[in-house]
């Protein structure tokens, strides 16, 4: 069968679906939205069942269509703060804008239980009726960020038949308490796991956490997107960039970043080496501190029924515990930026750091208002995911740059402050002006945000200068924690 519309998203996760809002705001072009699972949401279809967001639910979904509800949270490790949208809240959010918004429209086809299979082909995974689209403006690659998921996540290491071993979505199975819990992974999945485990009341002392790398994590309070919470959000930026700028080395920019509050870590005896955007509230810390068996001997290599082998050593361990698979990486740290306009195909990527929904906005208000694909890619130059723990410089680097040409151009400038999802712009624009720490607050940001760009390059130039002899001689080993 052939279709024709103007726009082919593949992927109806949140990335294609802030794209698809947007253009739906701005535009009266078709839109065909094609998806493998069977409703939109993308990797909520499939998450643990515990997950909630990790940033406040104003920051997520589409700009048309608010998720948070709007308030303190009273209870529980994330008190005193914004909601957290839980995953069922999350996927029952993604279906109710397709119905409700996107559907009656009458410019949105949507094809769920379908794969993609390249040059605007696509096969129905129920039936196996086969589509080719004529697409008359842009491909959209909705995908190219996809998040890996606990159950669907194949681990890169060997488990013995007998070992107790579980994806995280099956921990709330359990029905007999067993010896104990190794939980594989030290990223927010591997935090998720263990907060879970002891909100549930089981000991910490029953719990093994292997971590392969520590990480540096942001405060959750230094997010919250309302004025009441102007001093330790904004506040926050503007001793980022007094701690970017007034930092003599790298070492001690992330020293300063901590002194700050900008940057926390759960064992401050372990320096981290990685940096992956994760969130964490002071009550969190707290309950994750109360673990003390925490392995860092590298990433496991095999689980055996008496032992877990790990690159730098070995631990015991029984079929008597569970061994829960914490190991996915929840963003693809790994993968290649591209540009983001190219001819007619459009690959979202993030354009401001930890907000791939918003960046998609961004992308597609950029698509509709501007001509050229240099200006464009200008103003969406992507900012890359960050991995090792100096991978944050040129994050920053990055999104600072987008902020400043974005501010430059005054339509696009009215545009994000305007946007559901840029909470923080809002906040800056009403800024209480008879509030002298909200003054001085805003005075800090602008005295230091170009020196701290200045110093930024300075690093990063001496980060890459370190990393040559690397892709030079592959025997030379470059250490990313400074």
């Amino acid at each position: 069968m052939v279709l024709e519309t103007d726009y082919l998203i593949v992927g109806s996760g949140a990335v294609g679906m802030a794209f698809a809002d947007v253009l739906l705001t701005e535009t009266d072009a078709n839109i065909i939205i094609v998806d493998k699972y069977a409703k939109p949401g993308g990797h909520w279809n499939v998450a643990y069942p515990f997950v909630n967001l990790h940033q406040p639910s104003q920051f997520y979904g589409v700009s048309s269509k608010e998720l948070s509800k709007g308030r303190i949270d009273k209870v529980g490790l994330n008190k005193g703060l914004f909601d957290l949208a839980s995953g069922a809240e999350v996927s029952a959010y993604f279906d109710e804008v397709m119905r409700d918004t996107f559907l009656p429209t009458g410019r949105v086809q949507y094809f769920p239980l379908c794969e993609y299979k390249g040059d605007y082909k696509f096969t129905s995974m129920m039936t196996g009726a086969e589509y080719e689209v004529k697409v008359n403006k842009k491909l959209v690659d909705a995908t190219y960020l996809k998040t890996s998921v606990p159950s669907t996540h194949t681990p890169n290491f060997t488990i013995a038949e007998g070992v107790n071993f579980m994806s995280l979505n099956d921990l709330v199975k359990i029905t007999r308490p067993p010896k104990g819990y190794v939980v594989i992974g030290g990223g927010k999945t591997g935090i998720d796991a263990c907060l879970w485990l002891l909100e549930n009341s089981v000991n910490p002392d029953k719990i093994t956490w292997i971590v392969s790398r520590d990480a540096w994590l942001l405060d959750r309070q230094t997010t919250q997107p309302t004025a009441a919470f102007f001093e330790s959000s904004i506040g926050n930026q503007a001793n980022q960039f007094e701690a970017v700028a007034q930092a003599t080395s790298i070492t001690d920019m992330f020293d300063r970043l901590e002194d700050k509050g900008v940057l926390v870590r759960i064992d401050k005896a372990v320096r981290p080496q990685m940096f992956h955007g994760a969130t964490i509230s002071q009550m969190e810390l707290t309950e994750l501190r109360k673990i003390k068996n925490v392995v860092r001997k590298g990433r496991v290599q095999s689980i055996e029924q008496n032992q877990i082998i790990l690159a730098k050593g070995t631990i015991p361990t029984s079929t008597d515990y569970v061994h829960v698979d914490c190991s996915a990486s929840a963003i693809p740290v790994t993968l290649k930026t591209k540009p983001i306009f190219n001819g007619n195909v459009i690959t979202p990527q993030t354009v401001r750091s930890y907000q791939p929904v918003f960046s998609a906005a961004v992308i597609a208000h950029v698509e509709v208002n501007y001509e050229t694909e240099k200006e464009k890619n200008k103003l969406c130059a992507v900012v890359p995911l960050p991995n090792h723990d100096t991978d944050w410089l040129k994050m920053l680097a990055a999104m600072m740059q987008n902020q400043f040409n974005w501010s430059q151009d005054k339509s696009l400038r009215k545009w994000v402050m305007e946007n559901r999802l840029d909470g923080f712009g809002k906040i800056v624009r009403n800024v209480d002006k008879e509030n002298p720490k909200h003054m001085a607050i805003m005075q800090k940001l602008r005295n230091n945000a170009l020196p701290a760009m200045m110093n930024l390059q300075k690093f990063i130039a001496e980060i890459d200068a370190a990393e040559k002899p690397a892709l030079k001689n592959p025997q030379f080993q470059v250490k990313k924690s400074m």
